[in-house]
């Protein structure tokens, strides 16, 4: 894991191959590691860049806006620290909210973009998952901290309230991600403060949706054919707003790609780069 010091804190992320740059972004209570099976494909002949957002399964507290503005800024800051340039800009989940934005504020850095099942539009917070967040993030730290001490039990993990509608097959993962939630005070606190940030504004994804017709670079919108809390109807919107966009179907997976669908994902994106 490499280290970033950003003028918000530092930023840990995984970098890996050689050839085009594909940044690639989770969406909340998620970590770099959504994407460690894509990357193991995809990085033989590309160079993987996944950066570990603050979005609650991160270990190291920052000072930052944790806004959906506020973080999008932070991963344009990300790319310049790197000097990065015409890169693939990812993302799935919340990630892809981030993208949009990336792309409404700053997109010079953006050579291609590809939104897989993420929020769009007016779909924030998206389904159950993400009203329970959204109300979650509404308690004290110490109170949210016993909400997710329920996530260790594999059943809830599973559960349409947490992790059971976005991946079929991502178990493993999801376990690991609840943990610094709650192992640190810090960053239990800190999640708190990013989850009432991140949906004090509502719009914000509605707002931005008229801008991204701006983006004439390519961009690919892909999106799990079994996906309970991204409407697919969202997808096809997303496709026909940015002018020079393809939209792709992928069978057999919820939400979470990265975790269901790993190698069909890799597959989409080493084409399209």
């Amino acid at each position: 894991m490499n280290e970033l010091e950003l003028s918000a804190g530092t930023v840990q992320y995984v970098d890996r191959g050689t050839g085009p740059v594909v940044v690639l972004l989770h969406g909340l209570l998620m970590d770099a590691s959504l994407w460690d099976d894509v990357i193991a494909d995809l990085s033989a002949d590309h160079r993987c860049i996944a950066p570990t957002l603050p979005f609650g399964a991160h270990r190291m507290p920052m000072n930052a806006d944790l806004s959906l503005p506020g973080i999008a800024r932070l991963v344009v800051e990300f790319l310049d620290r790197l000097d990065l340039e015409d890169v693939v800009l990812v993302g799935n989940d919340t990630g892809g909210a981030v993208v949009q934005l990336v792309l409404r504020d700053d997109p010079r850095r953006v050579g291609r973009a590809v939104l897989a099942s993420c929020e769009a539009f007016d779909n924030l917070p998206p389904g159950l998952t993400g009203r329970s967040l959204a109300l979650s993030g509404k308690l004290p730290p110490a109170l949210f901290g016993a909400f997710m001490q329920q996530l260790r039990v594999k059943a809830i993990r599973r559960s349409p309230l947490a992790f059971g509608s976005l991946t079929k097959r991502g178990d493993a993962t999801t376990a690991g991600w609840i943990r610094p939630v709650l192992e640190q005070p810090e960053i239990r606190a800190e999640t708190v403060r990013m989850l009432r940030a991140v949906f004090a504004n509502r719009r914000v994804l509605e707002e931005a949706a008229p801008e991204l017709a701006h983006f004439d670079r390519p961009a690919l919108v892909v999106w799990a054919a079994d996906d309970r809390v991204m409407p697919l109807d969202h997808g096809r919107r997303l496709a026909s707003l940015l002018p020079n966009a393809e939209l792709a179907l992928i069978e057999d997976s919820y939400t979470l790609i990265p975790l269901d669908q790993p190698a069909r994902f890799a597959e989409l994106i080493r084409r399209f780069a």
